[in-house]
């Protein structure tokens, strides 16, 4: 059994890793429809910035992260204005690191389902007299959703297993930006706490086992669910 303080890392890394993704998602759309559907110049470099968090090391994108939103930083600004506060040492900038290192996967996931669209029937629908907004909404967004889900829970995972971005951008401050990562990592610092360390392990491995089963049973019902037009 978890004590209160361990649901308390649970429940912290979950509120993360759901915001960060539920943020994410239409940017992470827009982007993958972007790159699949729009010929512009600089496409490739646009697609190389958006993964670039997949081959950096996440420190590195953590201390740019810390760059930019610092307070004198050109985020951090902006955000000191808005919210008269800052995201440094805050939950809010935990999930900010959660949804940059997941944006890469969702991304990817979604552009290769939007580009998996027969672009036929689209055309077929505006023979039909459908116009660009009904041939988004009845065909492309259904065909594609499946990608949409699995995206989004592939990103969960991501998110709820971010590290190095969360500790460099964040620190690792108990009941405010430590994770179930950031905790483990605490946790095998002290010499004793091997039961503690297995007990978070294992719950670590359980979400990430339930968002991948998850995202392979949504992923084949929405395939069996589709109606378009």
């Amino acid at each position: 059994m978890l004590s209160p303080a361990q649901w308390g890392i649970v429940g912290l890394s979950l509120k993360i890793a759901g915001v960060a993704i539920l943020v994410t998602l239409p940017v992470a759309f827009a982007i993958a429809y972007l790159l699949a559907r729009g010929r512009f110049p600089g496409k490739v470099l646009v697609d190389g910035i958006v993964h670039l968090p997949l081959v950096l090391p996440p420190v590195v994108t953590g201390w740019m992260l810390l760059l930019a939103f610092k307070p004198e930083g050109p985020l951090g600004a902006v955000v000191q204005a808005v919210m008269g506060g800052t995201v440094l040492f805050r939950w809010t900038g935990a999930a900010i690191a959660a949804a940059i290192m997941a944006l890469p996967l969702m991304v990817r996931a979604i552009r290769l389902s939007i580009e998996g669209v027969d672009r036929k029937l689209e055309s077929a629908a505006r023979t039909l007299g459908a116009g660009p907004g009904r041939v988004f909404r009845t065909v492309t967004l259904p065909l594609s959703m499946p990608g949409v889900v699995a995206g989004a829970v592939l990103g969960f995972a991501r998110a709820l297993g971010e590290f190095g971005a969360t500790i460099t951008f964040v620190s690792n401050i108990p009941g405010e930006t430590q994770t179930l990562p950031l905790a483990i990592y605490s946790r095998l610092q002290v010499p004793g706490s091997e039961s503690e360390v297995l007990h978070l392990a294992a719950i670590s491995v359980l979400l990430s086992l339930v968002a991948l089963v998850a995202s392979e049973l949504l992923i084949r019902r929405g395939g069996r669910h589709l109606h378009v037009l």
